[in-house]
C-alpha cells in the first residue's frame, strides 16, 4: 500500500496511537464494572497499543504493553492469557531495575492474573508483595495511582 508519509511521520503516528490506545485501555480497566462494549473496547485498545509499540517502541514499551494486556485479560477473567502477559512484563522489568512504582505494578498485575487463573497461592504471594512494594513507593502521586489500580484487584 503506497503512502506519501515519511518514515518519521509513520513512526510518530504509531507512537501517538500506542499512547492513545494505552490510555483508553487503562481508563476502561479502572472502571469498577464495564458493559460488554466497554470490555471489548478495552481489550481492542490494549492490543492496538501493543501492536503500535511493537512497531516503534523500546523493549520497555513492549514490557509495559504486556503488563497492560495482563491487566486487561485479568479484568476480563481470562486467567491463562493474563498470566502469560503479566509474566512476560514482570520478567523484563525484574531484570532491569525498574522504578519503585513499576515493580509494585508488576506484582499487582501478576496477583490479578493469578486470581483470574484461580491460582490462589500465587495470588496471595504476589498480592502481599505488591501491597508491600506499593507502601514503599516514594512519590505520593505514583503511590496514589498505584493504589487506585491495586484497590480494584480482589484481595486474597
Amino acid at each position: 500500500m503506497p503512502t506519501d508519509l515519511s518514515p518519521d511521520e509513520i513512526a510518530r503516528s504509531h507512537r501517538w496511537h500506542a499512547i492513545e490506545c494505552n490510555n483508553i485501555a487503562w481508563t476502561l480497566s479502572d472502571l469498577p464494572a464495564r458493559t460488554a462494549p466497554q470490555a471489548e473496547e478495552m481489550l481492542n485498545a490494549a492490543h492496538a497499543s501493543a501492536f503500535h509499540w511493537g512497531k516503534v517502541g523500546t523493549e520497555l514499551n513492549r514490557a509495559r504493553a504486556a503488563m497492560l494486556l495482563g491487566h486487561v485479560y485479568a479484568a476480563l477473567g481470562l486467567g491463562q492469557a493474563a498470566l502469560t502477559y503479566a509474566q512476560q512484563s514482570y520478567d523484563y522489568l525484574a531484570a532491569h531495575e525498574p522504578p519503585d512504582w513499576e515493580l509494585a505494578f508488576a506484582h499487582a498485575i501478576l496477583a490479578h492474573a493469578a486470581f483470574a487463573a484461580g491460582e490462589d497461592e500465587r495470588h496471595q504471594e504476589y498480592y502481599a508483595r505488591a501491597q508491600e512494594l506499593g507502601q514503599a513507593i516514594a512519590d505520593p502521586e505514583d503511590k496514589e495511582i498505584f493504589f487506585h489500580t491495586f484497590n480494584l484487584i480482589p484481595s486474597p
